[in-house]
């Protein structure tokens, strides 16, 4: 019974869920957030419905109104195992 393997749970996140998932976590509306960033409510929706892309900039005024890294909104896919692979 020692050799096998634990199963990993794997969710593929993308961009814009990843957006939405932190803003619900931190129990902000859109429209809180837009408040917060100055980016407007339907560019808030249009990112997390993976409409538009982020881009670099709102990138950064997200994840400071969201208390998290930049990297954690525009990589949500990319693991710490990726480093050790390199």
């Amino acid at each position: 019974m020692n050799d096998y393997k634990k199963a990993k749970r794997t969710v593929t996140v993308t961009v814009g869920e990843s957006v939405k998932i932190i803003r619900e976590l931190q129990e902000l509306s859109q429209t809180e957030l837009a408040k917060q960033t100055g980016i407007p409510q339907p560019t808030i929706s249009a990112i997390e419905n993976d409409r538009i892309t982020i881009g670099i900039e709102r990138a950064k005024v997200l994840a400071k109104a969201l208390k998290c890294h930049p990297a954690v909104l525009v990589f949500p896919g990319w693991e710490i195992d990726d480093l050790t692979a390199a």
